[in-house]
């Protein structure tokens, strides 16, 4: 067995969610890599609409996907076959997840275009799950700081993600690093 085929699971989720009218956009490393800071990555990472979750589930499931946890705010499900690896979903149910669903663009990634979050919302993203996690935070620091070297990004909504949870001070240093010397 192989290691997951990100394309084909790519275009089996988006056509299944995009048929079951279920709004959602990619995250994680895809999505790093759809805005120009590829990045190696096991797994698919989509945010879905929170009010259409349970339908999300039965979608994955049918799909031959386990969960292996799920909860109000995520889920993880994984398939007994390698080839089809890992996917999780994070459900927005707050204005701000709707906003980054909203705001998703277009991107070509592996072949398919699909719906990305732009490269603020997945600073913000990396910015809660580090908080949530300080396990992750060196590699979400570093993803950050990748992200931050990109064009198009918002300053403004991103030093709003860093403020809310008080992480400010980490925000400017990484900036300062940015600056040309």
């Amino acid at each position: 067995m192989g290691p997951m085929d990100l394309r084909s699971v790519l275009l089996q989720l988006h056509a299944a969610l995009d048929g079951a009218s279920i709004e959602h956009a990619l995250i994680g490393g895809l999505a790093m890599a759809a805005h120009g800071a590829a990045r190696a990555t096991v797994d698919l990472d989509f945010l879905v609409d929170g009010a259409r979750a349970d339908d999300a589930d039965t979608l994955v499931r049918a799909l031959g996907y386990e969960a292996i946890h799920r909860s109000e705010h995520a889920a993880n499900y994984v398939s007994g076959d390698p080839v089809r690896g890992r996917v999780d979903f994070l459900f927005a149910r707050r204005s701000y997840g709707h906003a980054m669903l909203a705001r998703a663009g277009a991107h070509g990634v592996l072949g398919q275009t699909v719906r990305v979050v732009d490269i603020g919302d997945l600073i913000g993203l990396k910015v809660q799950a580090s908080s949530n996690d300080p396990a992750r935070r060196r590699q979400d620091l570093a993803d950050i700081e990748r992200l931050l070297g990109l064009d198009g990004v918002d300053l403004t909504r991103v030093r709003e993600y860093f403020q809310l949870f008080d992480r400010e001070k980490e925000l400017d240093a990484l900036l300062a690093r940015e600056a040309p010397q």
